[in-house]
């Protein structure tokens, strides 16, 4: 058994899709406008092997009530994982990205949280 694909409730998969692939650098693994489907994949990835983010409209109200009372509680919505936290929190400042603040270490190890403007925070994780 593996994991195949997951989802994040977004307000518009459109957007969040050119988010997600021009700014933070993830690839397509299926995108169809007509039907506003979108899913993601990690970067170089084998496309049989690698789990897809779905991008899922929240157009349904259970969707949207559970991504924004989470979005309104500052919890990620995702974890992401980088190998350099801090080089990641830099390249994305510098590309408009806002965070809730700047990297810091825990006993779980360096992490740093933005906002994709799409209804979610997203954490960075150091790998």
């Amino acid at each position: 058994m593996r994991l195949k694909m997951c989802s994040i409730h977004v307000k518009d998969p459109a957007a969040a899709h050119t988010f997600y692939t021009e700014t933070l650098g993830f690839e397509t693994l299926m995108a169809m406008p007509e039907y506003n489907l979108f899913i993601i994949k990690d970067p170089g990835a084998d496309n049989s092997s690698s789990p897809g983010l779905l991008l899922e409209p929240s157009d349904n109200p259970i969707g949207a009530n559970y991504m924004n009372a989470v979005y309104e509680a500052g919890l990620p919505a995702v974890v992401l994982g980088v190998p350099d936290v801090q080089a990641e929190y830099k390249r994305l400042l510098a590309a408009g990205v806002t965070f809730k603040g700047e990297p810091a270490e825990d006993p779980s190890g360096v992490s740093a949280v933005f906002d994709d403007g799409c209804g979610n925070f997203v954490q960075l994780h150091q790998d």
